[in-house]
């Protein structure tokens, strides 16, 4: 897999590229998988069985963008 390049501004379309790519990497293992925009930083949304999907998805935003995680409010269930 190659690198993708960060993404240093956050506009709706890099969003976009950015939750579809991380969909692909994450093969179904978080559901309904969204990222807003929120005091500057990325809060990702959605659904998980496990916490490790959870960590696997954050993991993922931080490989992609130097925007900082305000919170992480993936609900594993």
């Amino acid at each position: 897999m190659s690198p993708q390049p960060e993404l240093p501004v956050a506009t709706p379309e890099r969003l976009a590229r950015l939750v579809e790519h991380i969909r692909s990497r994450l093969t179904g293992r978080v559901r309904d998988l969204r990222l807003v925009l929120r005091d500057g930083g990325l809060v990702l949304q959605g659904h998980a069985h496990t916490y490790h999907a959870k960590q696997l998805a954050q993991h993922a935003v931080m490989s992609m963008t130097n925007l900082p995680i305000r919170a992480n409010e993936i609900e594993v269930s």
